[in-house]
């Protein structure tokens, strides 16, 4: 049985990273996957305790879907009604490089109070307001995804991993911030 659950998990990845060339969306392999995983182990395991398995997973993965939810409906609502039009206001440098900089630690320390998916977006939509070449936004938004990254690191809510770690009781908010802030600010820079 565990070697029938190993060959579906590597043929299932294998099928998530190749979603372009499928065109196909990879939610689709991960749920197919999750769900033959689960029904094979429930079926040959003769685990009694499958139930209680099956519950315990999707109430942890429901917790962090419905954490993100909350948190981007916040975020969408803050920004149908102009709540980040201060920090676009606010910038007013004229050099690129500047800029770069400001984008990055704005990105970086908005990203430890919101998820990096979020962040990201809204920089990213900033970024389309401030600048107009191609060229320009591709390096921008690629400084702004590494920075949402790092920010995300080091607060229990601003990525999925930590956010899973913070609800499960296996860090603590001050531990992350004092053994993480330093070394995400390096991973930015």
């Amino acid at each position: 049985m565990t070697a029938l659950l190993i060959a579906i998990f590597v043929v299932g990845y294998l099928l998530i990273t190749c979603e372009h060339p499928l065109h196909t969306n990879k939610g689709t392999f991960a749920l197919i996957m999750c769900g033959l995983l689960w029904a094979i182990y429930a079926t040959m395991s003769g685990d009694t305790d499958v139930n209680a398995k099956v519950l315990e997973q999707l109430g942890d993965t429901c917790e962090i879907l419905i954490f993100l939810i909350g948190a981007m409906t916040i975020v969408e609502v803050i920004d149908r009604y102009g709540g980040f039009n201060i920090i676009t206001e606010t910038i007013t440098a004229r050099k690129k490089r500047k800029l770069l900089w400001i984008m990055a630690f704005v990105t970086f320390f908005m990203s430890a109070v919101l998820d990096n998916l979020t962040t990201t977006i809204i920089m990213v939509t900033m970024v389309g307001c401030l600048l107009k070449k191609q060229n320009e936004r591709w390096i921008f938004s690629s400084v702004i995804v590494i920075a949402a990254n790092s920010g995300g690191a080091f607060s229990p809510i601003g990525d999925v991993t930590t956010i899973m770690l913070w609800m499960g009781d296996k860090v603590s908010t001050g531990q992350l911030i004092t053994t993480l802030l330093i070394p995400s600010l390096v991973s930015m820079v």
